[in-house]
């Protein structure tokens, strides 16, 4: 599966070069508008979403100083305190999902379809759902600006 990487020297928004969520996004944020003529859509989207936060919030976070981050993405960035008028996702008793370990996600989800030669279908499946909840992700939490 090829997903475009960044383009320029910093990427859009400010993502690094070679951040896999640029081309997700590039290739699978525009589903996102389909929400409106789709409700069971926006209820799948976001189970996935859902179970990729799961996936990524149960481990200890990464150390930056220790040298265990996605470099190509900005890891190790600091997040904000948010009133708790701010929407769910911002809140800071929802932990927030961060664009290193997502992108670490969607690397070995790519590699995966790509090792199941995977092609993408006209409507939705399991993976068009997983990445379209990426893009959802990326979106809510402002992962990359």
């Amino acid at each position: 599966m090829d997903i475009p990487p960044a383009a320029g020297p910093n990427g859009p928004n400010g993502a690094a070069p070679g951040c896999p969520l640029v081309g997700v996004v590039a290739t699978y944020l525009p589903r996102l508008s389909e929400f409106a003529f789709e409700p069971g859509l926006v209820a799948a989207v976001d189970q996935h979403a859902a179970a990729v936060r799961d996936a990524l919030l149960p481990g200890p976070r990464r150390s930056p100083e220790a040298g265990e981050t996605h470099e190509a993405c900005g890891a190790g960035e600091a997040h904000a305190a948010v009133p708790p008028t701010a929407p769910l996702s911002a809140r800071t008793d929802f932990t927030p999902v961060r664009r290193d370990d997502l992108a670490d996600y969607v690397l070995g989800f790519t590699d995966w379809l790509t090792e199941t030669e995977w092609t993408e279908p006209v409507g939705y499946d399991f993976a068009t759902l997983r990445l379209t909840a990426v893009c959802w992700l990326v979106r809510e939490y402002d992962l990359l600006s």
